[in-house]
């Protein structure tokens, strides 16, 4: 089944989602390898596809996992939650309607 992770930054997160976006990317990665990744990005903090200093107020990824506690363990181990990047993480089950 799909799951939506929906994360919110902490204040000013940019400096430190730079330096963890690699290993962010690489898990990213990884599920789209597998068949596994629908979607993933930011949300920027201003009404912009560059929002350069304004940063980042969190992000969507939207995934395949065998359950929700699945999708709670992946959403876990994410390096932006354990470097304080993230303040909070919401997964939910998400149904694809269209396209």
């Amino acid at each position: 089944m799909w799951y939506a992770v929906i994360s919110q930054d902490v204040e000013d997160s940019l400096p430190l989602r730079k330096i963890h976006r690699p290993a962010h990317l690489d898990r990213l990665k990884l599920l789209d390898q597998q068949s596994r990744l629908l979607l993933a990005g930011p949300h920027p903090a201003a009404d912009s596809s560059e929002p350069s200093d304004a940063g980042f107020t969190g992000s969507l990824v939207v995934a395949e996992f065998d359950s929700l506690d699945d999708a709670q363990a992946w959403a876990d181990q994410d390096p932006y939650l354990l470097n304080g990047v993230y303040q909070s993480v919401t997964v939910k089950p998400f149904i694809k309607v269209l396209p």
